[in-house]
């Protein structure tokens, strides 16, 4: 057999043993799920019937009943640590309410249930046995997806809706190629097994403003999740955008709303746009442009967007 031959048909033994390989990693990866635990410091694990869901309450009135409460939804591959700098400041007058969104933080991590309705129904199963009704809902951006569904599925909980950097459609661009490799058959979840914690923290580095530098807990955040939970979040805010944008959906839903676009956004192109889309679909919203902060005023700029979100909290409903 010539030497030529012998060399391929060893490359091809070489390709084809590393393809059973990646297909034994990547049943393995997306067969993992997660319980539930306590991560947040002062946080504690409601056992719901769809779920196990980390908590953690701040305020005057926590953990019982009272007016005005606000709850807190984080974003993709986030958890209720990005809401640190904003939850004193909301908590002075107010109940706060921050949750482990599932598949995320300390909340359980099962092997389904990642569209945005199926995350808002877990959020609003915990908010009734906290006995939470009528709140200013906030969430960032895959919690905006989530504050959306659930102000037209639950409606009686929610008072009021702010979405902080969530663009209404998917005219606003993507993570780019390389981003896009994560969710891909076969190699997303052989990138997953083998992340160093400094591509975590690059990953991250476009959900602020250029030259944030991006928190160890952060990093910690992602390296939580199971694979299933990292990519099934964004293909079911996909879907369900693509019934509906986020912008008809709050025009349907008839709540109040608030939208929040840092400036220096490097995941939404044209961040002003957004909000004028938001605005034209929902002629009463307020709208702000946050200036110095990226895809995460309320990590980057926590003062000025909480000043923002205790305003609108406390305004009469009538615009």
């Amino acid at each position: 057999m010539r030497r030529g031959v012998k060399v391929w048909i060893g490359l091809a033994i070489a390709v084809f043993a590393l393809l059973v390989l990646l297909a034994i990693n990547a049943v393995i990866v997306d067969g993992r799920t997660g319980e539930a635990s306590v991560t947040e410091p002062g946080g504690r694990v409601l056992e719901l019937a769809d779920g196990e869901m980390q908590v953690v309450e701040r305020g005057p009135e926590a953990p019982g009943g009272g007016t005005g409460p606000i709850v807190l939804i984080h974003c993709f591959t986030c958890a209720i640590d990005w809401w640190d700098g904003m939850l004193p400041r909301l908590a002075r007058h107010h109940r706060v309410v921050a949750v482990d969104l599932r598949g995320h933080g300390g909340s359980e991590k099962p092997d389904s249930g990642y569209t945005p309705p199926s995350q808002a129904d877990l959020v609003a199963e915990a908010l009734e046995r906290l006995g939470v009704e009528r709140a200013t809902v906030v969430g960032h951006s895959l919690g905006g997806s989530v504050t959306v569904a659930l102000s037209q599925r639950h409606p009686d909980l929610v008072e009021r809706a702010a979405i902080v950097d969530m663009p209404p459609d998917h005219s606003y661009g993507d993570l780019g190629f390389i981003a896009g490799l994560a969710f891909q058959p076969l190699l997303g979840e052989a990138l997953w097994t083998m992340k160093p914690d400094f591509s975590v923290r690059d990953g991250l580095g476009v959900a602020f403003a250029p030259g944030y530098d991006v928190p160890d807990a952060f990093v910690e955040d992602v390296k939580r999740m199971t694979y299933t939970a990292y990519d099934d979040s964004p293909s079911g805010v996909d879907d369900y955008v693509d019934e509906e944008s986020l912008d008809l959906r709050m025009a349907d839903a008839g709540k109040p709303l608030m939208v929040l676009m840092g400036a220096e956004e490097q995941i939404v192109d044209d961040p002003q746009r957004a909000l004028d889309q938001y605005a034209a679909a929902v002629p009463t919203a307020q709208t702000h442009l946050i200036a110095g902060a990226g895809h995460s005023p309320n990590v980057e700029k926590p003062a000025e967007t909480a000043r923002f979100v205790l305003a609108f909290a406390n305004r009469p409903n009538n615009p």
